[in-house]
């Protein structure tokens, strides 16, 4: 038997169930059955997947090696069953599109015009937005599970390929009536910051390794009296007079424009941060992925054109893909 999308199907079930039998109830064929899927398996590979003991059964290195790699396929086999049974015409785009944001980016303020957009104009295209760690939605993005993210990359990233979108600066963003150390009203001094109170993302987060960094850089421990990773929660501390935080200036794009906060550019040294787009370089984008990618992309030149946001511009020279 050679290597199909059943024996596949056989082997990733075993490994999910940690036993043939249960595997083989959950597919509804026989356990010498499932067996010889197995061994067919590793006669093609000449390697030993599943190790069997009487506590089930667990895979090798190269069966965990497999697992990975069947999950991605029998995924695509899945959407792809999926999307045919949903098309209703066949010149017309439909199915899911799953789309990753970071965390503080500006990208992350387009999710609601992106899911209108598509609302309007794909109606037949099922959007999943995910706000999240751009580690977390890389990962998603190298191993299929994920159409296209945006994201903070610093450098290149194996099984993907990044397309700098924009770069942003990073201001202080403050409570109204905060009182700051002697300033103009433009632009605030990084060292100036080391009493205030700040609220930061955790050091997971990109932009809160670039902050650590820069107040290192300038000899300055900054006061950090909260970690938080929600934008909502994050905007409500801040209009709640909690503390201040340093993040790109779409984060200040509060609901409540009678109590606006103090917005200034971190100069000495200026902190910026490139936002990137990120996809798999191994994988074709289905067309309805393409279609979404297209909004997007207006969607981020329109930024530019308006001018609404302060401190972003054109990316650097493209990061090379790994």
């Amino acid at each position: 038997m050679t290597v199909n999308f059943k024996t596949l199907k056989s082997f990733v079930t075993a490994v999910d169930a940690k036993s043939l039998s249960a595997a083989a109830h959950q597919l509804s064929v026989a356990q010498p059955a499932l067996s010889q899927h197995i061994a067919s398996l590793e006669d093609h590979f000449k390697r030993k997947l599943l190790v069997r003991s009487n506590a089930g059964v667990t895979p090798t290195p190269a069966g965990a090696q497999l697992y990975r790699q069947a999950q991605i396929m029998l995924g695509h086999l899945d959407q792809l069953e999926r999307d045919l049974a949903n098309r209703i015409d066949a010149s017309a785009i439909s199915g899911p599109v799953s789309v990753g944001l970071a965390t503080y980016s500006t990208a992350s303020i387009l999710s609601m015009p992106l899911l209108k957009a598509v609302r309007s104009r794909y109606p037949e295209v099922n959007l999943f937005i995910n706000d999240n760690f751009g580690l977390v939605l890389s990962e998603m993005v190298m191993t299929g599970r994920m159409d296209m993210a945006i994201i903070y990359a610093g450098s290149p990233m194996k099984g993907v390929t990044l397309q700098p979108l924009l770069t942003e600066e990073l201001f202080l963003i403050a409570p109204a009536g905060l009182q700051l150390p002697h300033t103009d009203d433009q632009t605030i001094a990084l060292r100036a910051l080391a009493g205030i109170d700040l609220l930061l993302p955790s050091r997971m987060h990109f932009l809160r390794r670039a902050v650590d960094e820069a107040f290192a850089r300038v000899g300055v421990v900054p006061n950090i009296r909260a970690e938080i990773e929600s934008s909502e929660t994050l905007r409500q501390a801040i209009e709640a007079g909690v503390g201040a935080t340093i993040l790109p200036a779409a984060l200040a794009d509060f609901s409540s424009p009678a109590n606006p906060p103090i917005i200034r550019r971190i100069v000495e040294p200026g902190l910026q941060a490139t936002v990137s787009l990120c996809v798999p370089n191994h994988l074709p984008m289905s067309d309805q992925a393409r279609a979404v990618l297209d909004i997007l992309r207006a969607q981020i030149d329109d930024l530019f054109a308006t001018g609404r946001l302060p401190g972003i511009s054109a990316p650097p020279e493209q990061v090379p893909s790994a």
